[in-house]
């Protein structure tokens, strides 16, 4: 009776083929995470550094979501979150190795990864989220300070959307 090896094979393929998202998803981690400690050494809480007249450098802690959302309450918010980034990080593995050949989407996914894990590291390892990029303008005021890891979601979450219509206009 013969046995299949396919399944050696497959899972060493699959590997291979996560190899560039992780990385991606691993230099978004590794660019975020030093900026952070870089911001915390050179920063007090709440200390701003003009940089041109519309963005300055700031320590900003955010206990909560996008926006701040839920920053207020009690602290289960932190577990919540840093669920909600765990079982994404999960399904994200999964869709990569489902859609593995198609770069776009797998970029997408790749960054918001990344960013997913950057914001969960931290708020593990000190119960917050560690924001400094302010950006503003006279007539509309201060935007929400985010960091290098809500970039890279906000990006991969442009390039889901531009895939999507590339994807629906071809049909």
């Amino acid at each position: 009776m013969a046995t299949k090896k396919t399944s050696t094979f497959s899972t060493a393929k699959n590997r291979a083929s996560l190899a560039p998202w992780l990385g991606i998803a691993a230099i978004i981690i590794l660019c975020d995470q030093l900026s952070k400690i870089a911001i915390t050494k050179m920063f007090v809480l709440g200390q701003e550094k003009a940089i041109t007249g519309f963005f300055n450098l700031v320590l900003a802690y955010n206990r909560g979501a996008a926006f701040s959302f839920l920053s207020d309450q009690g602290g289960w918010q932190r577990y919540f979150f840093t669920a909600i980034g765990v079982v994404a990080v999960g399904f994200i593995i999964y869709m990569l190795r489902k859609h593995a050949g198609q770069r776009l989407f797998c970029w997408a996914l790749a960054l918001v990864m990344g960013g997913a894990i950057g914001n969960v590291i931290d708020r593990l390892l000190y119960g917050h989220v560690i924001d400094f990029l302010d950006f503003h303008l006279a007539a509309v005021g201060h935007f929400p300070a985010f960091n290098i890891a809500d970039s890279a979601i906000c990006v991969g979450a442009f390039l889901f959307i531009f895939d999507e219509l590339r994807r629906v206009n071809k049909n």
